[in-house]
């Protein structure tokens, strides 16, 4: 881990429009706090925020910078619900259990809103979300889910729109139809990250940047946590590093794998230009396995996600390939220049479902969000934050899934998810 000190920011749009320069000091010394949570991503502020709000003592440390991984690299997609289709948890749990787990996906969206709206996070917050069917199939996928929803769950406010009514939300020949959920969202993730830990730090959290874990120790009562320069003595200990989890947990590492995840900015294309292409200003994701997905920038550009690799290589020509891709959405964009081309990695499990669980009793972990972690975070800080507390029932309930390995050891998982991949990325294009 000690390869991401002292590094900045990944060169994206996100980053040139930071809104907090605020750097955090490496841990010196030793320091004894209530929970030490390792990583400052969305997962780890999250929990820390939590955790302090209860009144613990909360040492937060980072090895590189806030929201320096995936937490402010991302599409800044704000999905309610979860990776997996709902009936995933259905083979691990009851009826009533799964509906309880169908209103914690809708709790995710909540808690990103209420928070942005008392810590006055500055980070362009946008209602508004529309699934794009690519082929006719996919009509019927999209429509079943929307019944599903209203008559199992009691949910209604999913809209299926198609001919002209696709119109309002994307100006493409691409798409038959689409499904608006006008709950779900977009937003700044850099932005958002930024402000949860300012909100974290004036909650009291110690939060240490540069300042990458080299080991975990047991000890009588409680754990050591050492970095470089310093250690941190603390009863619990929060693990929220998903793929750069490194040594700390190989147990933990085995059950999820990085997945490359690319997004580009154009230029500005100016308000009437931008009305005209996504009209109702909602972040647009398509139907397919291997997807593309899109939203409006505030200052007017586009911003194109997708190029999904799971061989962990950033594609040759980043920018030009992803604009390429673009233009089959929008030719009309074929006078565009790219301003920014980025990418990172977010972690996936086998089933897609979120893996929350303890190592110990008084380690705690969450990873596997595959990729719908700007809100999912904001659930596992929660739950974690009511289990530490002593409710821990909610949280024990993910507990019940159970997450199998990634399939060829440390060699040959990667080539093998490659495989896979490429069957679905086949299926997506007949």
């Amino acid at each position: 881990m000690l390869k991401f000190a002292n590094q900045p920011h990944a060169p994206s749009w996100y980053a040139a429009t930071a809104n907090d320069a605020t750097r955090h000091p490496v841990l010196q010394g030793t320091i004894d706090a209530d929970v030490c949570v390792i990583g400052a991503g969305l997962t780890g502020v999250s929990t820390a925020l939590n955790l302090a709000e209860r009144g613990y003592r909360v040492a937060l440390l980072e090895a590189s910078k806030v929201g320096w991984a995936a937490s402010g690299r991302n599409g800044g997609q704000l999905i309610g619900g979860f990776a997996c289709g709902i009936d995933t948890f259905g083979q691990f749990m009851n009826e009533s259990e799964v509906k309880q787990i169908w209103a914690m996906g809708l709790e995710t969206l909540d808690i990103v809103k209420s928070r942005v709206a008392k810590h006055r996070i500055d980070c362009a917050l946008t209602e508004g979300y529309f699934t794009a069917a690519n082929k006719a199939r996919d009509v019927d996928d999209l429509k079943q889910w929307r019944d599903e929803a209203a008559q199992r769950f009691g949910y209604d406010r999913f809209r299926y729109v198609d001919g002209d009514g696709v119109r309002q939300y994307v100006q493409s020949e691409r798409y038959p139809g689409g499904l608006y959920d006008p709950d779900s969202g977009h937003l700044h993730p850099l932005n958002y990250t930024l402000g949860l830990a300012r909100a974290a730090r004036e909650a009291g959290v110690q939060i240490f940047e540069d300042s990458a874990v080299t080991n975990l120790r047991d000890e009588p009562g409680g754990h050591t946590i050492e970095t470089a320069q310093g250690k941190v003595r603390a009863k619990f200990v929060v693990l929220a590093c998903n793929t750069h989890l490194g040594t700390l947990a190989p147990e933990l590492a085995r059950k999820i794998m990085p997945v490359g995840t690319y997004v580009i900015a154009t230029e500005p294309l100016g308000k009437e230009r931008m009305a005209a292409l996504m009209p109702a200003q909602a972040a647009v994701c398509d139907s397919r396995f291997v997807l593309d997905y899109f939203r409006p920038a505030p200052d007017t550009r586009l911003l194109w996600g997708g190029k999904v690799s799971y061989s962990t290589f950033e594609p040759r020509n980043l920018g030009e390939a992803m604009r390429s891709d673009m233009l089959k959405t929008f030719p009309q964009l074929a006078d565009v220049k790219v301003d920014y081309a980025w990418g990172g990695f977010v972690d996936i499990t086998m089933n897609r479902a979120p893996h929350f669980g303890r190592l110990s009793p008084t380690v705690y972990f969450a990873q596997g969000f595959s990729g719908h972690g700007v809100n999912t975070t904001g659930l596992a800080g929660t739950l974690i934050a009511e289990a530490i507390h002593g409710q821990a029932a909610r949280f024990d309930l993910f507990g019940k899934i159970r997450h199998r390995d990634f399939p060829g050891g440390a060699a040959l998982r990667t080539p093998a998810l490659v495989l896979a991949m490429a069957w679905y990325r086949m299926k997506d294009l007949l």
